[in-house]
């Protein structure tokens, strides 16, 4: 695993990579870290990719203004860290809940750097049923206890059979505030990366906060360049619930992408 620090205007963006090959980037969710990539990752790198992790802004090393941003600057931390991991060549962006919505915004700033984007168990539009909403936001609230907590989790983000505790501890509540406020200053340029780039939509078949969409509603929503996959027996939490379904996807995705055989 190599380590390093890219700069981005007044952000220090923490970065981590392994493996050899064609770039892929992962971007975690709403308040939560790289980590969560941990056992998705080097799956991905062992097929034969250079696999970049970049660390959202207020976790981990990463640091700068947490104040005023849009999701293009978010973006803009993803790509610098993705160059300053020497990835080399455009990249498959994968974005996960909420990083899909900066791997998209990365097509607008740095279209150059992306050769295809992968949407994992992501909600295709920014609105959200308000019960859905309190169940997120009690996933990392810490005024609630921990059996309430872990019901929010359960509802929200698993599978029935999958144990929520998994995503108990890893949230960053001023992270998750700063993102949100990000995507609320944000224009509408971002939202239909199908129509510049090649886009895998990763649906996870008992998602409570992102349904699993008909492809016709995804070619609605992002527009023509987009396939539709579905992951069984996983919730919108989707990497602890099935990493290598996930791995397997990005794997063919970006082999396909990349003219690999």
């Amino acid at each position: 695993m190599e380590r390093g620090v890219a700069g981005h205007g007044a952000a220090k963006i923490a970065w981590q990579a392994e493996g050899e090959g064609s770039a892929v980037l992962l971007l975690p969710s709403l308040g939560r870290g790289a980590e969560d990539f941990d056992a998705v990752a080097p799956l991905v790198a062992a097929a034969g990719f250079r696999v970049v992790r970049a660390e959202p802004r207020g976790i981990g090393g990463s640091t700068g203004p947490m104040e005023g941003l849009t999701l293009y600057d978010l973006a803009g931390d993803a790509a610098a860290a993705l160059a300053a991991a020497g990835a080399g060549g455009p990249a498959v962006v994968a974005g996960h809940a909420f990083g899909n919505w900066v791997a998209r915004a990365m097509t607008v700033v740095r279209p150059p750097l992306v050769r295809g984007v992968v949407l994992l168990a992501a909600s295709i539009d920014t609105g959200l049923d308000p019960a859905i909403r309190a169940s997120i936001d009690g996933s990392f609230d810490p005024a609630l206890g921990e059996a309430e907590r872990l019901g929010h989790l359960q509802r929200g983000y698993f599978a029935p059979e999958h144990d929520a505790r998994a995503w108990l501890a890893g949230w960053h509540v001023p992270v998750a505030r700063m993102q949100r406020a990000a995507t609320a200053a944000t224009d509408a340029a971002w939202k239909r990366v199908a129509e510049r780039v090649p886009t895998l939509y990763v649906a996870a078949a008992e998602d409570r906060i992102a349904p699993v969409p008909s492809e016709a509603r995804l070619r609605e929503a992002l527009g023509p360049q987009v396939e539709r996959v579905v992951v069984q027996r996983a919730g919108h939490a989707l990497l602890p619930e099935q990493p290598e379904a996930v791995a397997s996807t990005l794997i063919s995705f970006a082999r396909r992408l990349a003219g690999a055989r």
